[in-house]
């Protein structure tokens, strides 16, 4: 298997958009086969359209994005490098509104936009397995056999996204809904029901927490941006849609997650 040369060959060297993508399509397939994405074809569709529709009018837009709904009740969200996008069914239940979805897509949108991942692959060569991932983002590794079952053996970058990261995917999220009119209030709003969920289940938002350094500092400074675009003063921005409220119906019935062996 040429996965782990080709990512310590990525980690020495500087970093193509081909090269990118190439270990992003990798790294995709590898975990694929571990979590358990959602194929119901309405919510695939959604997902997908949604992401497009905000990548495709990015700096990024001739990547070829992907975006997965992950049939995890765990809070979270992850972009791999080239384009890569997973949102757990737990981070859509706990949305209201369209623009709270639209605001975490801007966000790992972002991310990539950034080269975040592959930056720490360059600057600090932080290479995980890629059972790390899975355990992040669903609740898979809760038994030994169950973390032994998704050590598939390959590696992934897997890291803490820094403050600094964070900041930045903010500051590209707001601008991202904004091109296709997306309201921005979305991204506070839903950091501060994570905040709140931290007080009161704090088991489920776990694994956002550990890769996704969230404050107080944070929904201000995500607050200061949107008073800066001019976009609380815009009047027609999108905040919700009757077709989100079926999309969220339908990832409500989706079958319960299997539990770890």
């Amino acid at each position: 298997m040429r996965f782990v040369p080709l990512l310590l060959f990525l980690a020495a060297c500087e970093v193509s958009q081909d090269d990118e993508v190439a270990i992003g399509a990798e790294t995709a397939q590898q975990i694929e086969s571990q979590l358990p994405v959602v194929t119901d074809p309405y919510i695939a569709a959604y997902i997908r359209e949604l992401g497009d529709t905000i990548a495709g009018r990015t700096s990024r837009s001739d990547l070829d994005w992907h975006f997965h709904v992950v049939n995890s009740h765990q809070i979270n969200a992850f972009a791999l490098p080239g384009g890569y996008i997973y949102i757990n069914r737990g981070l859509i239940e706990a949305t209201t509104r369209v623009d709270e979805l639209a605001g975490v897509l801007g966000h790992e949108i972002g991310h990539v936009i950034q080269r975040h991942s592959v930056q720490q692959m360059q600057d600090r060569q932080k290479l995980g397995v890629v059972a790390g991932l899975a355990c992040t983002l669903t609740n898979i590794c809760e038994s030994g056999l169950g973390q032994a079952a998704i050590n598939i053996g390959g590696s992934a970058l897997i890291a803490r996204y820094s403050r600094g990261d964070e900041f930045a995917a903010d500051s590209e999220a707001v601008a991202n809904v904004l091109r296709v009119g997306i309201d921005p209030e979305g991204i506070p709003s839903l950091f501060e029901k994570l905040m709140r969920a931290r007080q009161v289940t704090p088991g489920v938002v776990e694994g956002w927490f550990a890769t996704h350094p969230l404050e107080e500092a944070r929904i201000d400074n995500a607050r200061r941006l949107i008073a800066q675009s001019g976009a609380e003063g815009a009047g027609g921005l999108l905040q919700q849609l009757p077709s989100y409220l079926e999309f969220k119906r339908r990832v409500s019935a989706l079958p319960e997650p299997a539990r770890p062996p």
